[in-house]
């Protein structure tokens, strides 16, 4: 007896399943299924992504829906275009044996009056992204008032991206008697608040621990100096000739960057982010399902939708800015009960990262050297007499074999053999033989070390993401840390702002509201972050604040480590920067509009003390209202 009979699904959909070669279901959806079959009530499911949570909350969907009635019963909300596009494929193909049940999906980048047409038709369910959703509701062309179930799938995804009060006023638009079907990889505190005010007493499902990372993916991470981190991606790649793999960067132009880069040196790489138009993303998320691209470079926000099973390696060539974001990212691959691993190449002031993302997904890392070039040259070439062993030989050759067996003809098996091989071998050689090792610093114990401890009377050197290319000059840069931090105007010293990050110090007593303060500002879709440098700054303190060695031009190379230049692209319109307090992503056709940054004329940023005070205002205004 099939396993999905015992869930109590009914004939039509059990025929489907048959269609779609499922045999056995899916942990959380042996968990979910007869739950939601069995009355009506509010649900909280928690899985990692990959493991069957559409079929989970689409196959009770269909069961109850209605199909005499032509009013819309159920809306799913996604976070993306693509799992939007996916999740409506996946309901279509359950409901392949229930004539006349319509799915409509509902997104951004498409005919909006298209889409009103053909609810107007008739949709049984609607799968949107909260955007588009909420644009379409303001303008009176969809009515989801009478709905029995909203599913909100990978909720801590859309919530990370900024959508908050799209799905709070979208829900407020919904019966209070409907059922509320949360599915969500981790539980962060806005989905708690969203599963609070929506749900009534909710079933629970838990697949693993919360938060947990997924079982089939192992946890590699590999320490280098900043300046090897593409030099040891490329490693990585050679050492693993088979490697179908997303590459994570944390902004547009790091993605951008490494993606040209990896095509200049020959692999099959594309680039993955905000500013690709849909024709662009899709013709890339073509090739990649088909294999002609084996390194996807993608931002977090551009990356979410992805489902490709067969994904070997996820690589994060930076860490996420949000340490949760790394359960999403190893997600990608381990899928559909294969292994898969999880490479992250960091640097040295960066491992303590390592042990807090442990104690979050409950899992080990292993820490591991970057292949020698000999090692690499010796990987690549069993894989290539692999390679030329399990070719399958197409007999069409036959016929040139007279011609090329004259050519041959001078030559014994074992020479043939090293000449056929270095055909392809030999641009690995010569790149290697003269290479370096790469080796970054590496006892695992290091990472353990006690972080310095500051006592009163003592300064503190800061390295901060924002520098020159945000239109800051030191004095700027001063004006808004004293304004933001409600600080004197002696508080802050030693300013020293380069073209991507800068450096500042303040006493030891408001090292913690640095900290808590300041990080998490988002500017024009980029985060600020600050970390404790190991650099005390030198020079001397002068009455301006600033660094005893004068005012400093880019290109300086941060001793901060993780967030030096660190940067997404994002608008800039001078002097009109805005600050808020936000968990978003870097920017999506589908994000929800922030009320600031791009809308605003661009106007030439003037440097009186008035006009500063006014937008620190602002920006102060803006953190509050968060």
């Amino acid at each position: 007896m099939n396993k999905f009979e015992q869930l109590g699904l009914n004939e039509s959909l059990l025929l489907a399943i048959k269609d779609l070669g499922f045999e056995n279901p899916s942990e959380v959806q042996e968990k979910a299924i007869p739950v939601l079959l069995e009355k009506n009530t509010d649900l909280v499911a928690l899985a990692q992504t990959g493991t069957g949570k559409t079929a989970a909350f689409g196959f009770p969907a269909i069961q109850k829906i209605n199909v005499e009635d032509r009013n819309t019963q159920v809306l799913i909300l996604s976070p993306t275009r693509e799992l939007c596009l996916q999740i409506t494929n996946e309901m279509k193909n359950y409901a392949k044996y229930i004539k006349g049940l319509n799915t409509v999906a509902i997104y951004g980048g498409a005919s909006i009056t298209e889409q009103a047409r053909e609810i107007k038709r008739g949709a049984h369910v609607i799968v949107a992204t909260p955007g588009r959703m909420q644009d379409m509701i303001n303008r009176g062309l969809v009515n989801i008032k009478n709905i029995n179930i909203c599913v909100l799938d990978e909720a801590d995804e859309m919530l990370n991206m900024g959508f908050y009060e799209d799905i709070v006023a979208i829900l407020s638009d919904t019966p209070e008697d409907k059922n509320t079907w949360l599915f969500s990889a981790t539980m962060p505190a806005e989905v708690a608040r969203i599963a609070k005010k929506f749900m009534k007493e909710p079933a629970e499902v838990t697949v693993g621990h919360k938060n947990a990372g997924s079982k089939t993916v192992s946890h590699e991470f590999y320490v280098v100096n900043a300046r090897d981190r593409y030099e040891a991606l490329k490693r990585l790649a050679d050492s693993n000739p088979d490697i179908f793999s997303v590459v994570f960067c944390r902004t547009k132009r790091d993605t951008q960057s490494v993606a040209e880069k990896l095509i200049e040196d020959g692999y099959n790489a594309a680039a993955l982010h905000g500013d690709l138009s849909q024709a662009q993303r899709d013709g890339v998320m073509k090739s990649f399902r088909g294999r002609q691209i084996q390194m996807l470079v993608a931002t977090d926000v551009a990356a979410r939708g992805i489902d490709v099973d067969d994904i070997t390696h996820v690589v994060n060539y930076q860490l996420p800015d949000e340490i949760e974001t790394y359960n999403h990212r190893s997600g990608r691959t381990g899928r559909a009960g294969k292994t898969g691993t999880s490479i992250v190449i960091i640097t040295k002031s960066e491992l303590r990262k390592i042990s807090s993302i442990e104690r979050i997904i409950q899992q080990k890392f292993e820490e591991k050297t970057i292949p020698s070039g000999i090692e690499i040259c010796e990987i690549q070439l069993l894989h290539l007499a692999n390679k030329i062993n399990d070719t399958e030989v197409d007999h069409e050759i036959d016929n040139y074999l007279p011609a090329i067996n004259d050519v041959l003809s001078g030559l014994d098996k074992e020479e043939l053999i090293k000449k056929i091989v270095s055909v392809e071998f030999n641009r690995f050689l010569e790149y290697y033989k003269k290479k370096r090792d790469l080796s970054g610093s590496g006892e695992r114990s290091e990472r353990s070390s006690e972080p310095r401890e500051f006592k009163a009377g003592d300064d503190v050197r800061y390295f901060i993401n924002i520098g020159s290319r945000d239109d800051f000059d030191w004095m700027q840069l001063k004006d808004f840390l004293k304004e933001t931090l409600d600080l004197g105007r002696d508080d802050v010293f030693k300013v020293d702002v380069k073209e991507g990050f800068s450096f500042f110090n303040t006493d030891a007593e408001h090292m913690e509201k640095v900290m808590s303060v300041i990080n998490g500002f988002d500017m024009n879709g980029r985060r600020i972050n600050v970390e404790i440098s190991k650099n005390d700054g030198g020079g001397r303190r002068d009455h301006n604040g600033r660094s005893g060695g004068g005012r400093s031009s880019g290109g300086g190379r941060s001793s901060g480590g993780g967030f030096r230049g660190s940067r997404d692209g994002g608008n800039r319109d001078g002097g009109n920067r805005n600050f808020t307090k936000r968990d978003s992503g870097s920017g999506s056709g589908e994000r929800r509009r922030s009320s600031s940054s791009s809308d605003a004329p661009k106007r030439e940023r003037k440097s009186s003390e008035g006009e500063s005070k006014g937008f620190f205002e602002k920006a102060k205004r803006s953190r509050r209202s968060e």
